[in-house]
C-alpha cells in the first residue's frame, strides 16, 4: 500500500532521474532553471554557483507544519519578475541527511541563500515572508 511519504519518495527519485538522464544526454550537469523549484542534485547546484546565479537552499519535511508555511512564500517570490533569476533547491530533510550535514543545517525548515558560491544568508522556523523576501534579496 502506498502512503504519502512513499508517493513523496517515488517523485523524488523521478525527479532525480530526470535530472540524471537529462544530464547524460547533454554531457555534463543539466543546469538548474530558474525561478524554478528542484530537487536538489549537486551537480546542478554547482553549476548554478559557478554561473553566479541567485540561489535558494530549501531544507524541509513533509511532516514539519513551518516547511509547509514557508512552501507558499517561497513559490510566490520564484513568481516575481525581480527574483526570475533565483534558482530554489529543495532539500528533504529526511532522505538527503549527507547534503543536510554538508550544507550545515542542524534542523528543517532552514533557508540558505546563496550569491553565486558565497553564502549570504541562513534562516531557520522563518515563516515571516517580508523577512524571506528580504534575505533572499541579498542574492540579487
Amino acid at each position: 500500500m502506498l502512503n504519502r511519504r512513499s508517493i513523496l519518495g517515488l517523485a523524488a527519485g523521478a525527479a532525480a532521474l530526470a535530472v540524471v538522464s537529462g544530464s547524460q544526454l547533454m554531457g555534463s550537469a543539466a543546469p538548474a532553471v530558474a525561478g524554478e523549484l528542484v530537487t536538489y542534485d549537486a551537480a546542478a547546484f554547482a553549476a548554478a554557483q559557478a554561473a553566479g546565479k541567485p540561489i535558494l537552499v530549501e531544507i524541509g519535511a513533509s511532516w514539519c507544519p513551518t516547511c509547509r508555511a514557508q512552501k507558499p512564500i517561497i513559490q510566490s517570490l520564484a513568481a516575481k519578475p525581480e527574483f526570475a533569476d533565483l534558482v530554489v533547491f529543495e532539500v528533504d530533510f529526511d532522505s538527503m541527511k549527507p547534503v543536510v550535514r554538508a550544507l550545515g543545517a542542524r534542523s528543517q525548515a532552514t533557508l540558505i541563500v546563496y550569491k553565486g558560491a558565497t553564502e549570504v544568508g541562513r534562516s531557520a522556523f522563518d515563516t515571516n515572508a517580508a523577512s524571506i523576501e528580504a534575505m533572499v534579496a541579498q542574492a540579487l
